[in-house]
C-alpha cells in the first residue's frame, strides 16, 4: 500500500524546470580532432513563457543563458601573434549535426581546414556550423581574438532567450595550435521559468518533497505503535526504527539541497555532503537489517555469534563504497549529464551489492528449514511472507536495470532529460516500500513478542550450521565412541525399562 500511494503521489510531479550557475576557473582546452574544446555546460532547458507585450526581446525573459565575464588567457611567452577566433558555440541537442563537416565526404572537421575555405563553405580557423532549418538564428556562435601582445581577450556579455525547450550544450572552441596552454574563466547562467535548478533535476526537488510526506507518514504509524507497546520491543524493531529515522533525514536534505540549490544557482556542498551521507548510512544499516533478520537475529536467535565480525566488515566495505561513488555523483554537479562516476567507482558497489543478496538469501534458506524442522508456524509465516517480497524487490530490481541500461544506451545525448528523473527515483520507491512491508510485518503490537527470540531453550538453534566453515569435521565413528566411553551401558529404571525419555529430551 506505502508504494502504492508513493506512486500515486508521483504521477501528481509538476514538469517545471529551472537551471544553474556554471564557473570556469582556469580551465585548460583539451584537443578533440582538429579542434581544441572546453565543455561549457548541458541543461535541460524549458521555453519561456509566451510573451504578452509588444516587446521583443522581453527585457527580463524567463529563460536564458546568459555569458558573464567569459576571458581567455594566454601566456606571454605566446603573444606575439594575433590569432585565430576562440569561439562560443551554443546549440540545441537536435541541431548537432549542424556543427562541423568534411571536404569531398572525407572525415567530418569541427575547425574550417583550408581544402573547406577554398570551396567558400566557411572560413580558415573558425568553427564550421549552418543554420538550424527549424530556427535559423540558431545554433548561436560568439567570438574573439588575441591581438598580438594581447594576453586577454574578453567575450562580450551576451544573453540569449531560450523560445524552444531542449538539451542545450555549450563549447568553447578553438583552433590554433600556436595558442598554448589557454584557459577560460567567468561564467555562465542558465535560467528556467522558475528558478536555478537544471531541468534534469528540477522534477527530484517534488520527488523529494512527497518522499519527505511518505517517511513523515511512515514514521507516524510507527512511532505510535512504538510508545504504544515501548514494553514488548525486541531489538530488531529498534533497528527498523533507526532506519525510517535516517530515511526521513536523508528525504529531507535532499529536498533542502535542491531548494537551496534552485534559490541561488549555486549547488550547495555542505548540504549534498549531508544528504549523500545520511543516505549511504541508510542503505548500509537497511542491508545490515535485512541480513540480520535472514539470519534469525532477535527473531530466532539472540545474536550473530561469530558472525558478527563479518556482517561488520561487509557494513563497513559498502559504506565507503557507496560514499565515494555518491559524492562523485553529486557534490558539485550542476550540468544535466547522466552521471560522471567512472566503472572503477560502480563496481565495487555493485559486487557488494550482490554479496549481500547471495547471503541474504543463502541465509532465510537456511533459516525457514529450520523454522519448518522446529515446527514454529508463526514465525515461519511471517518468514515466507519475507521471503516472497524480497524476492519480488530483487526481481523488480534486475529488470529495472535492465531497462535502465536500455534507456542509457538509446539516450546517449541526453534527449530524453526529461524523464530520466524516474531512474534514480524508481530505487527511492522500491526501498520505502520494501521498508514498508518490514514494518507491516514487525510492527510493534501487543503480541509481537511471538515473533521475538525467547530464551527459555525451546529456540535454540545449531549455531554451528549458521556459521561460515571451511572445513567440516569428519564424523566420529562407533567404535571410537565405543573407545571413549567403554562403560557406557543403558540405564535401567526400577520398573526395568531404559530410560527413553531422556534420550528423547536430548533429541529435542
Amino acid at each position: 500500500m506505502c508504494g502504492v500511494s508513493v506512486l500515486a503521489l508521483l504521477l501528481l510531479l509538476s514538469l517545471s524546470a529551472e537551471a544553474s550557475v556554471h564557473d570556469y576557473r582556469g580551465e585548460k582546452f583539451a584537443a578533440k580532432g582538429n579542434a581544441f574544446v572546453v565543455h561549457g555546460g548541458s541543461e535541460g532547458i524549458y521555453a519561456s513563457a509566451p510573451n504578452l507585450t509588444d516587446a521583443y526581446p522581453p527585457a527580463n525573459p524567463d529563460s536564458f543563458i546568459r555569458l558573464e565575464r567569459i576571458t581567455f588567457r594566454r601566456n606571454k611567452e605566446f603573444s606575439n601573434f594575433s590569432s585565430w577566433p576562440i569561439q562560443a558555440v551554443l546549440f540545441e541537442v537536435e541541431d548537432r549535426e549542424t556543427i562541423g563537416g568534411s571536404a569531398y565526404g572525407g572525415q567530418r572537421a569541427v575547425c574550417c581546414t583550408g581544402d573547406l575555405a577554398k570551396l567558400g563553405v566557411c572560413a580558415e580557423g573558425q568553427v564550421i556550423y549552418r543554420p538550424s532549418v527549424e530556427n535559423p538564428d540558431w545554433p548561436q556562435v560568439f567570438g574573439v581574438s588575441f591581438e598580438i601582445d594581447d594576453e586577454v581577450a574578453v567575450l562580450p556579455l551576451k544573453s540569449i532567450q531560450i523560445t524552444k525547450t531542449g538539451m542545450y550544450n555549450l563549447y568553447f572552441i578553438h583552433c590554433d595550435t600556436r595558442l598554448k596552454e589557454l584557459v577560460v574563466e567567468g561564467k555562465t547562467v542558465w535560467k528556467n521559468p522558475s528558478g536555478y535548478l537544471p531541468g534534469r533535476m528540477a522534477p527530484m526537488k517534488i520527488f523529494y518533497q512527497f518522499m519527505s510526506f511518505a517517511y513523515v507518514l511512515l514514521g507516524i504509524f510507527w512511532f505510535s505503535q512504538y510508545a504504544r507497546f515501548w514494553r514488548e520491543v525486541f531489538p530488531l524493531q529498534n533497528c527498523i526504527t533507526l532506519v525510517i529515522t535516517l530515511g526521513m533525514f536523508e528525504m529531507a536534505l535532499w529536498y533542502f539541497d535542491y531548494a537551496e540549490f534552485s534559490e541561488s544557482g549555486i549547488r550547495p556542498t555542505g548540504t549534498t555532503i549531508w544528504a549523500v551521507t545520511f543516505g549511504t548510512v541508510k542503505r548500509t544499516v537497511a542491508r545490515l537489517v535485512i541480513l540480520m533478520v535472514s539470519m534469525g537475529y532477535g527473531v530466532v536467535r539472540p545474536s550473530l555469534g561469530g558472525l558478527t565480525s563479518k556482517v561488520v566488515m561487509l557494513g563497513g566495505t559498502f559504506f565507503l563504497a557507496s560514499e565515494v561513488l555518491e559524492l562523485v555523483e553529486n557534490v558539485g554537479a550542476v550540468s544535466d549529464l547522466s552521471g560522471k562516476a567512472k566503472l572503477f567507482l560502480v563496481l565495487p558497489a555493485a559486487v557488494l551489492d550482490v554479496f549481500f543478496i547471495l547471503w541474504i538469501f543463502t541465509s532465510l534458506s537456511a533459516t525457514l528449514n529450520k523454522l519448518q524442522a522446529r515446527r514454529m508456524m508463526v514465525k515461519l509465516d511471517i518468514y515466507r511472507k519475507f521471503t516472497n517480497a524480497l524476492a519480488a524487490a530483487v526481481i523488480v530490481s534486475v529488470g529495472w536495470i535492465c531497462y535502465e541500461l536500455y534507456f542509457k544506451s538509446n539516450d546517449v545525448y541526453n534527449e530524453q532529460w526529461r524523464n530520466a528523473w524516474i531512474i534514480p527515483a524508481f530505487w527511492q520507491v522500491l526501498s520505502y516500500s520494501l521498508l514498508c512491508i518490514i514494518c507491516i510485518l514487525w510492527a510493534p503490537s501487543q503480541s509481537a513478542t511471538r515473533y521475538a527470540y525467547r530464551d527459555d531453550g525451546s529456540e535454540e538453534f545449531d549455531r554451528d550450521e549458521t556459521t561460515l566453515t571451511l572445513i567440516k569435521p569428519s564424523p566420529i565413528s562407533s567404535k571410537d565412541v565405543r573407545s571413549v566411553v567403554p562403560d557406557a551401558r543403558p540405564v535401567q529404571s526400577s520398573n526395568g525399562n531404559s530410560n527413553d525419555d531422556l534420550e528423547e529430551d536430548k533429541r529435542e
